[in-house]
């Protein structure tokens, strides 16, 4: 079958990425759910909770049957920090395993630790969502994951090349106020779409000569979201056969947050179109870099301010499972919470983690340097011309573009001595040039 030949093509995409970058229905998950709808970050009930969840396949029960995925924690990972939660969908004939292999269709090199990937396995190699027991499947791992992780319900996401796209399809039709954004690849209507008519993020990718599944279709699953989304209806251009390029569209009028991209580019059914280049053995793809940057751009709303009820907030102390991998080599966390309020000095320093085409990502540690403690830390940067912040997390910007303040967020104010923090951020613009000015306070 065609979608098993380009495997390969895409895990030869994905280890390019890795060396550059070193009916049943259930509606939502309750309150989790609603506080995503109206805009506020809820704590899952894994926030603050030592994991038991590790890295690798999973073995869950849904519908009556035993169903797997595999499920990759960041490392350092954080109890207290809420991160990304991204699905990946596999395509017919694919398995979960070639999802993971490849790099989470290439997010994972890009995503700096900062985001729980799942990747799970559909029955007999496809979603037919018979019954709708795969968006069953779908809230139930979203459900153990979230009991056990800490997850940001604002950053919910799926994608998916070919019958993954038409998963990804009917979980934004029928999960809207559960899932933020979807990617579709190459996708047609499969999986069905109970609903369909709330508005959901949508970045659509279609090849103009799709030998499976037609452009037309690509483009029907497209054209459901800029009605849902209120976008300004627009036949966008598509490059001409032969021209090896691409061309991205981004909606006008869309609903605010609610953004519909479609790119169209000169190809057949393939997850890893390569501008330039027609052979199936080419991995430059562009594909993953461009998703990347369409996911990341949704900010996060503000993070908890406390651990979940069942669970006392950490004041001052580091959590008592593996620290962040950020946090200096030597540095001992305190033994016992040290005092509040006492005055110190902090010092930042910023590294580049990531670059591509248009925009970069970037991480500030917050150190205190010093003996006492300090309570709250405040960061100010420069950016340089052309540079603009489209999402930042562990932190409070003010400002987007040139001189920017960051404050921290309510769970990484309070250092004890020689401890740290960081947060990150990406933006459009040239990567090359570091933030300058940057300053750190403390009261």
């Amino acid at each position: 079958m065609v979608e098993r030949r380009q495997f390969l093509s895409y895990l030869a995409a994905a280890a390019v990425l890795v060396a550059a970058t070193g009916g049943a229905l259930r509606v939502g998950f309750g309150a989790e759910a609603a506080a995503a709808t109206n805009g506020t970050l809820a704590a899952t009930a894994g926030c603050g909770k030592a994991p038991t969840l590790t890295s690798g396949t999973r073995t869950i029960s849904s519908s009556g049957q035993n169903r797997t995925y595999i499920l990759q924690i960041p490392g350092g990972y954080d109890r207290n920090r809420p991160y990304r939660l991204v699905f990946g969908f596999h395509w017919l004939n694919g398995s979960a395993n070639n999802v993971a292999s490849a790099g989470y269709y290439g997010l994972a090199p890009l995503s700096n630790n900062s985001t729980i990937f799942v990747a799970p396995q559909g029955i007999d190699a496809g979603w037919a969502n018979t019954n709708g027991r795969d968006l069953t499947l779908f809230d139930d791992i979203s459900r153990q994951v979230e009991n056990d992780l800490c997850v940001d319900t604002t950053q919910r996401f799926a994608l998916g090349w070919s019958y993954g796209g038409a998963m990804s399809y009917a979980v934004a039709c029928a999960r809207p106020t559960v899932i933020r954004a979807v990617t579709v690849l190459s996708g047609a209507n499969l999986s069905g779409c109970n609903g369909g008519t709330q508005p959901v993020a949508y970045f659509g990718i279609h090849g103009i000569y799709d030998s499976v599944l037609n452009i037309s279709q690509g483009r029907a699953l497209r054209d459901t979201f800029v009605r849902n989304n209120g976008c300004t209806a627009q036949s966008p251009r598509e490059p001409s056969r032969g021209s090896l390029t691409h061309i991205t569209t981004t909606y006008s009028g869309c609903r605010s947050d609610y953004p519909v991209q479609w790119a169209a580019f000169d190809g057949d059914h393939t997850p890893s179109p390569v501008d330039g280049s027609s052979s199936p053995n080419d991995s430059r793809t562009w594909t993953s870099a461009e998703i990347w940057r369409f996911f990341t751009q949704f900010q996060s709303t503000t993070p908890p301010t406390t651990a979940p009820p069942t669970t006392a907030p950490p004041t001052t102390a580091p959590p008592t499972t593996a620290p962040p991998t950020t946090a200096p080599p030597t540095t001992a966390p305190p033994t016992t919470p040290p005092p509040t309020g006492e005055p110190g000095s902090c010092v930042a320093t910023y590294r580049a983690v990531n670059s591509w085409p248009g925009g970069f990502q970037g991480e500030v540690t917050v150190a205190n340097n010093t003996a006492t403690t300090i309570s709250g830390w405040t960061v100010r940067l420069t950016l340089g011309s052309g540079q603009a912040i489209s999402s930042l997390w562990s932190g409070t910007n003010t400002g987007t573009t040139g001189n920017v303040t960051v404050r921290n967020a309510a769970y990484n104010g309070t250092l004890g001595p020689n401890a740290s923090t960081t947060f990150g951020f990406t933006a459009t613009g040239n990567g090359d040039t570091p933030p300058g000015n940057l300053t750190c306070t403390s009261p």
